[in-house]
């Protein structure tokens, strides 16, 4: 068996590895023209599920390495003012495993076949059942099953599901990184925790690496090599639908203009932040709705279920579906089952907790952006 995967997020990454370690073949493809291209993120935070999705997909020898550049997660969810005092909850405590977006995605990376610059310009099914994706400036590819896992804009999507588009929910978030230094040492209960301004939300979190990345990879998986990175601060700030223009302004700047007469440590956060590893992002999401015709194509974490970040859960459910594919197509691999039959059973799963998750995420964004879009 032969397996396309059209982008090299987390989940398309993830089902790679997998079938890889079970000597399926899997080539990735990437419309950016170089895997560090453009800004990817910082830390997540996965749950049981998710945790144990991606560490089913990654080869054994690699865990102890990946249970080093972990660390666990235990927030109290408080809301806190401008000043930092408290003023309410937002719920339960929050636990879970924090990883760094950029490393595991180098981890997930090594060893892999990734052809950059490759964007999709679309796909055909052949008479032979296998399909031979198309793409702009290098030569078509054929394979036994295409997956599609490039993200809220997925091209893969377009073709099969061109009903299926995402909606913007007018809601702007500004992401970016500070490293970790004592100075911030008072913010520590923020961390985890909302800070409610005049109409914005400002979210902290801490990246604290039980062993720098660059130097447990040396260490413990000789044959990974990862970015040398140390502690840090994510920090994001939620910004209203009706917030105005953020034309040429950058990151930092729309978020200090919004923090005048804020806490000096927390100021401090954003003045110390690392220009180059700041955006402006907008939250668009992807309900999965209707089911396609079954076929040698499919979906998999954003390009189908893309969620809200405010409900924590978009990496840990694209993992989760690596994992499923994975051992769907496994078991099709070993003549256990047809290909299309593996295939469908993978979507009717995936379609039910992919709806749930989009449903819950969107259930908890208006906390943090009253006003924004649900529905």
């Amino acid at each position: 068996m032969r397996v396309s995967v059209v982008g090299a997020g987390l989940g398309g990454l993830a089902l790679a590895q997998g079938l890889r370690g079970a000597g399926i073949e899997a080539d990735v493809f990437e419309r950016d023209p170089g895997i560090v291209a453009r800004f990817q993120g910082y830390r997540l935070v996965l749950n049981p599920t998710g945790f144990q999705a991606l560490r089913d997909c990654l080869p054994p020898r690699w865990h102890p390495l990946l249970d080093e550049i972990v660390m666990d997660a235990s927030a109290e969810q408080l809301i806190l003012d401008p000043q930092l005092n408290e003023i309410g909850r937002l719920g339960a405590g929050r636990t879970g495993i924090v990883v760094d977006r950029q490393v595991l995605r180098h981890l997930l990376l090594t060893g892999l076949t990734v052809h950059t610059g490759a964007a999709l310009t679309g796909y055909d099914v052949q008479p032979d059942g296998t399909v031979q994706a198309r793409f702009a400036h290098r030569d078509p590819a054929t394979a036994d099953l295409l997956v599609g896992a490039d993200g809220v804009m997925s091209a893969v999507r377009g073709v099969l599901s061109p009903r299926t588009t995402p909606t913007d929910t007018g809601v702007r978030f500004v992401i970016g990184r500070t490293p970790l230094t004592d100075e911030f040492a008072g913010l520590s209960k923020a961390y985890g925790s909302k800070i409610a301004g005049d109409g914005v939300s400002l979210l902290l979190g801490a990246m604290r690496f039980r062993t720098p990345p660059k130097q447990a990879a040396e260490q413990l998986a000789p044959d990974v090599t990862l970015p040398d990175i140390g502690d840090y601060v994510r920090w994001a700030m939620i910004l209203p639908s009706n917030g105005g223009s953020l034309e040429n302004v950058t990151a930092q700047d729309a978020v200090l203009s919004r923090m005048e007469g804020w806490h000096p440590e927390l100021r401090a956060l954003i003045e110390q932040a690392d220009p180059d590893n700041s955006a402006l992002l907008s939250i668009r999401v992807v309900e999965p709705a209707e089911r396609w015709a079954p076929g040698p194509v499919t979906l998999l974490g954003d390009a189908i279920h893309a969620t809200s970040p405010t409900g924590g859960n978009g990496a840990n459910t694209a993992l989760r579906d690596a994992d499923l594919l994975r051992r769907c197509l496994i078991e099709a691999d070993g003549g256990r089952r047809d290909l299309l039959g593996a295939v469908g059973d993978y979507e009717r799963q995936m379609f039910e907790y992919g709806a749930e998750a989009v449903r819950s995420s969107l259930e908890r964004l208006p906390a943090f952006a009253p006003g924004a879009k649900v529905s």
